[in-house]
């Protein structure tokens, strides 16, 4: 009897050891699923959260304004340097041979620093032809420079008193210093009769502005678009060296 009581009890212990390795297999399997189930659900709440990001980015690029183009700033037709323009000098004041063979007219504003730093430099050539070239200037005021038209009116005051190109060369020095002072003081070192110089700035205002406005007129159908702009015999150069000037002065001179 004792021994089939140790049999039964030998096999109810083997059934529960195996009971419990069982159950411990199922635990295991249990806690790796459950492991694996975890970092799936990890992975797809991390896919979905980066797509309601993609989601969010996109409606946000539907709904904004889309950026505005800067609208391209037309350009001015390239220059023609061989045209040749037809600009109407009657009436003009003329400085050097008036049967030059050579006509160099300038177009500028008087406070223009441009005008201002070329200007002597065209001058300069100039004086190295006492025959064969004439030099003519034209008023071109621009609108910002405050003093260009006030200077240019003074300067045909002078002319009325026999000095215009006497104070045109005053002026062009002093083109930072332009003031109403400042042209009674350069008329009177021209020892201007100073009464006559105010009274013709005064009575014959409007008889300037004419004649100024023509000047500009005729500056704009000869396609002058800034200052100073040169032309010699009629065309436009870029020349602005002394000896650009007169490598074009002579080319001129020296055509059969």
């Amino acid at each position: 009897m004792k021994v089939e009581r140790i049999k039964r009890a030998i096999v109810w212990i083997g059934f529960f050891l195996l009971l419990l390795i069982l159950i411990t297999l199922r635990i295991r399997e249990y806690k790796t699923n459950y492991l694996l189930q975890s970092r799936v659900v990890h992975k797809l709440q991390a896919i979905e959260n980066k797509q309601d990001k993609i989601l969010r980015a996109l409606r946000n690029i539907k709904s904004a304004p889309a950026p505005r183009q800067e609208a391209k700033r037309p350009q001015p037709p390239q220059e023609d340097l061989n045209k040749v323009y037809t600009i109407d000098l009657s009436g003009a004041s003329v400085k050097g041979d008036p049967d030059a063979k050579v006509t160099i007219v300038e177009f500028s504003d008087i406070q223009c620093p441009f005008s201002g730093r070329f200007h002597p430099i065209f001058q300069e050539a100039i004086k190295a032809y006492p025959k064969g070239v004439k030099y003519v200037f034209k008023n071109f005021p621009l609108s910002f420079h405050k003093q260009a038209k006030p200077a240019a009116k003074a300067l045909l005051a002078a002319k009325e008193q026999g000095k215009y190109w006497e104070m045109f060369g005053l002026l062009m020095q002093n083109g930072k210093q332009l003031s109403e002072e400042r042209f009674k003081e350069l008329a009177k070192q021209l020892n201007l009769n100073m009464d006559l110089f105010s009274r013709d700035l005064a009575n014959k205002d409007a008889e300037f502005e004419s004649i100024i406005q023509k000047d500009m007129e005729l500056g704009s159908s000869v396609s002058v678009r800034g200052t100073p702009t040169f032309f010699i015999n009629g065309k436009k150069t870029r020349a602005r060296t002394v000896e650009e000037i007169k490598k074009e002065i002579d080319t001129i001179l020296n055509a059969k």
